[in-house]
């Protein structure tokens, strides 16, 4: 649930196509994928050097997520009634 403040900015979960992008970190859960020595990476087995890449792939990814989406507005469709009018079923 996202709630508006004052200075316009989005506060809590938005959905954007963007957010999609924050799947790829997760990859990394999946062991099999590169659950093996070969090929090595300046004498670095492969399950290590691919869980650094993925570090770092995570970063990007979480970056690119924040600077695509942190001047989303709160809710452009949100109806300016006020809580109060929205309690007592008070409709405008």
């Amino acid at each position: 649930m996202s709630t508006a403040k004052p200075d316009r900015r989005v506060r809590g979960f938005q959905f954007s196509a963007w957010n999609l992008l924050l799947l790829i970190p997760l990859l990394i859960l999946v062991t099999p994928l590169f659950n093996s020595a070969e090929p090595r990476l300046f004498g670095m087995p492969f399950f290590y050097w691919f869980q650094l890449v993925f570090v770092v792939a995570g970063v990007l990814c979480t970056g690119i997520v924040y600077w695509a989406t942190r001047n989303k507005p709160a809710n452009p469709t949100r109806d300016e009634r006020d809580v109060d009018d929205l309690d007592e079923g008070n409709a405008r």
